[in-house]
Formats: structure tokens, C-alpha cells, sequence
């Protein structure tokens, strides 16, 4: 089943920070079979405070987003992430 990973950018606090982590990322989603759906666009905002940015990442299944969440090479990039903005980060399951 399709999963994804959605990543919620509530407040950014270092954009040199995001942008080591945007660099590390890219090479990475390529190898793990994951597919950006979307990345900061337009947001219609129907309920609750609007985040500053939302990116939504495809993958085959739920494991394959945990193992590309827990991969060594991904904490490596998600240090500066921490390090840039506050977020909120979820693996949800599609439906069939």
C-alpha cells in the first residue's frame, strides 16, 4: 500500500540550515523510491493556522518510507532540518 510522508514547516529559524538539508535530501529520495507530490506550493487553507510550507513525499509502502525515514544517510540530513525550522512529520497509509 502507498504511504506517505508528510513533512508540516511550522517556523523558520536558519535558511542556511534548510538549504544544507534541501541539498542533502535531493540525491537521497532519488535512491529510496520516493516521489515529492508536492513541495511549498499554493496552500487553500480551510481550517486552523496556515504552516509556512508543506511537503508531501510518495512511497511504495510504509516501510519503505520508515526505512528512508531511519536511514543513516537521511538522519544525517535531518540534523540541519532540525536545526533550520520547526515541523511536524507523519507517515500516513493511502487507501486501496
Amino acid at each position: 500500500m502507498t504511504a506517505y510522508a508528510i513533512f508540516i514547516q511550522e517556523r523558520i529559524r536558519n535558511t542556511a540550515e534548510l538549504q544544507t538539508y534541501a541539498e542533502m535530501l535531493r540525491p537521497l529520495l532519488g535512491e529510496s523510491g520516493g516521489t515529492v507530490l508536492a513541495a511549498h506550493g499554493p496552500q487553500d487553507v480551510l481550517e486552523g493556522a496556515a504552516p509556512e510550507g508543506v511537503v508531501m513525499v510518495s512511497f511504495p509502502t510504509m516501510e519503505a518510507a520508515r526505512a528512508f525515514y531511519d536511514s543513516p544517510e537521511y538522519q544525517a540530513a535531518v540534523k540541519h532540518r532540525f536545526l533550520g525550522a520547526d515541523y511536524r512529520s507523519f507517515i500516513i497509509g493511502g487507501v486501496n
